[in-house]
């Protein structure tokens, strides 16, 4: 008995060191999610109105540029997956993995090859296991991301989708599947078609007495497209890896305050048993003090 109650302790003081790491690590994912949600929120407006730029002058510009572009019969498209660098964080990067899945496979049906991309070591680390091609992956920024990182996949994605049919690396469509942020609660997976441009704004007719803005362009509007473009796709890039920042880090808080919980419930339990254990072991130890007290007197008794 005295075996078992030692074992119960030690259980007791790693489930108690353990809740001490849980705990940190749930307070340093709230203090980081606050910065996370405010650069967020500080990149919507800029790509809010980069993308109006953007589908006005494609819009009202008659423009073939090759980005707008779309392949009569496309081949090959890119997938970039935006996961997490480190782990402890539930079941967000397998969300987005199983997002990226689905996608894969419905590309697939269409009869596409893909290019596969990662941002993020979970990711990687997927895909290498089960001996996946990766065209390219990015790591160590998943929860801090910058332009700069952005700025480099995009010019990596655009590279590829730019080349010729045929060429080695060429693309005919870019996806991105990364996790919104919706609330501290609720995370989803979301897959969207980047490049070619969907230009969505303007496509419907006006009414008669709206006045329809008026346009020039210096100095052309291929011009502009190629300045324009190139942005839109990096900002939109980077608005993916600050929605997935944020997502992940309350991701990570949810997934340690639960962790935290489980480890008190587990402390509560192994106290309980210990201590039962401890007064198993007192009642045992009285029994035989009894019992040989009693076996002495009954002896005493005889020898008299």
């Amino acid at each position: 008995m005295a075996v078992s109650l030692r074992e119960y302790r030690a259980r007791i003081k790693s489930t108690e060191s353990m809740k001490k790491i849980t705990r940190a690590m749930e307070l340093i994912a709230a203090s980081r999610i606050i910065k996370a949600q405010q650069r967020a929120q500080a990149a919507a407006p800029y790509a809010r109105e980069l993308t109006r730029a953007v589908s006005a002058v494609a819009t009202f510009s008659n423009v073939d540029h090759p980005l707008t572009k779309e392949e009569e019969d496309p081949k090959r498209a890119a997938v970039l997956i935006v996961t997490s660098d480190r782990g402890l964080a539930g079941a967000y990067s397998s969300s987005v993995l199983k997002e990226a899945e689905r996608l894969v496979e419905r590309l697939r049906e269409e009869g596409k090859e893909i290019d596969t991309y990662i941002c993020g070591r979970k990711g990687e680390a997927y895909y290498k296991f089960r001996q996946r091609p990766i065209v390219q992956a990015w790591t160590g920024f998943s929860d801090q991301p910058s332009y700069d990182v952005a700025a480099e996949v995009g010019s990596t994605l655009i590279e590829s989708f730019l080349k010729e049919q045929g060429e080695e690396g060429d693309v005919d469509e870019v996806h991105v599947v990364y996790t919104r942020f919706v609330s501290m609660l609720t995370q989803e997976p979301t897959a969207v078609r980047l490049l070619p441009l969907e230009v969505v704004e303007g496509t419907e007719a006006p009414d008669e007495s709206e006045l329809l803005p008026l346009y020039e362009f210096e100095p052309s509007a291929e011009e502009v497209l190629d300045g324009l473009l190139p942005q839109y796709v990096q900002s939109r890039i980077f608005f993916s890896l600050l929605q997935a920042a944020a997502s992940e880090l309350a991701a990570r808080q949810k997934a340690m305050k639960s962790a935290t919980d489980n480890a008190e419930e587990l402390i509560k339990k192994y106290t309980r048993i210990a201590n039962q254990a401890r007064q198993a072991g007192i009642t045992q130890e009285i029994s035989e003090i009894v019992g040989g007290v009693n076996a002495l007197a009954d002896a005493n008794a005889g020898a008299e």
